[in-house]
């Protein structure tokens, strides 16, 4: 294959070759999509419509699901549409524009964990001083920050990436994943990059032991509280919480730092499923099975919606 060609388009690799699998293959992530789209949708909703859940701790849930809608909706439209089509081919500048929006969502989203973390904290540990810690004012610069650094992370590794020579342009993956792509570079350029995982992944180490740290002052304030019933509902709060970073935390230390296959296998294919896409399906369902004000008020928009002539949930 020429050199032009390899600049103009990268291949994916088929896990499934026969084309039954196909079909089946594309069933599955599309229904996986559509679960995800819906559940982080009626959280949207739920939030903007209900003027009880207007505070901090829900406006950043707001702001998850929105990354978790976008996290989705990069990769998993482009595998359905190969699938049906018959196809492995993503443009170069596709590939880009995919890479970038990946890591924007990736990294918001673990920003806006480390940022509910703290919300948490202050909830529990200062209850008598959130309001003030955490006015609507202060909401906004915490969200706005993870939101900026999210996309100043994406155009630094995007940029890293990007900047390399591609001897071949056959992708061992489903969608444009950053160790993967690196792994066809055939320049010293590629050592930026590797260098930018490096910088990136102790950031992110940080926020994950702030965000353990924050959690372990709770879990002390928590336990000294003397009513049951307070205590619960604490616990029913974080430990949600707590569950996504966790599972965020590991499956992408997994998929960035673990040996890059030179031949595909289908561990690659579920160690980034594990990573880009249980992440964001799963976050819907704990926040709304552990949290009785997500369920009170999903209840609330859904009688809304069929019997209008209920009380609108806003009131």
């Amino acid at each position: 294959m020429s050199n032009e060609s390899m600049a103009t388009y990268f291949v994916f690799v088929d896990f499934f070759d026969i084309a039954e699998f196909q079909n089946f293959y594309a069933l599955v992530f599309f229904l996986i999509y559509i679960s995800g789209v819906m559940g982080n949708l009626l959280i949207i909703l739920t939030v903007i419509l209900n003027i009880h859940l207007h505070i901090p701790m829900y406006f950043f849930l707001l702001n998850l699901s929105i990354v978790d809608l976008g996290f989705l909706t990069v990769t998993i439209p482009k595998v359905i549409a190969n699938s049906l089509m018959r196809t492995k081919i993503i443009f170069y500048s596709h590939c880009v524009a995919q890479m970038f929006s990946f890591v924007l969502f990736a990294a918001s989203d673990f920003f806006l964990l480390t940022v509910m973390a703290y919300d948490r904290y202050v909830a529990i540990c200062y209850p008598l001083q959130y309001e003030t810690l955490m006015d609507r004012h202060r909401c906004i610069q915490m969200a706005s920050c993870a939101w900026i650094g999210g996309i100043l992370t994406a155009i630094l590794h995007t940029g890293a990436t990007f900047a390399n020579t591609f001897c071949s342009n056959v992708i061992n993956q489903f969608f444009c994943e950053i160790p993967q792509v690196l792994r066809l570079s055939c320049s010293d350029m590629y050592l930026i990059e590797i260098g930018a995982i490096f910088f990136s992944a102790s950031l992110y180490f940080a926020c994950f032991v702030f965000i353990v740290n924050s959690y372990g002052q709770i879990f002390k304030a928590v336990v000294r509280i003397s009513s049951i019933q307070a205590r619960q509902k604490a616990f029913s709060t974080c430990l949600p919480h707590l569950i996504v970073v966790s599972m965020f935390f590991i499956f992408g230390l997994f998929t960035y730092f673990r040996p890059i296959n030179k031949t595909p296998s289908q561990m690659d294919l579920v160690a980034s499923i594990a990573y880009c896409v249980v992440p964001p399906c799963m976050n819907p369902v704990i926040y709304s099975m552990r949290n009785k004000d997500i369920k009170r008020g999903l209840w609330k928009l859904i009688v809304w919606k069929f019997f209008r002539g209920e009380k609108n949930p806003m009131l």
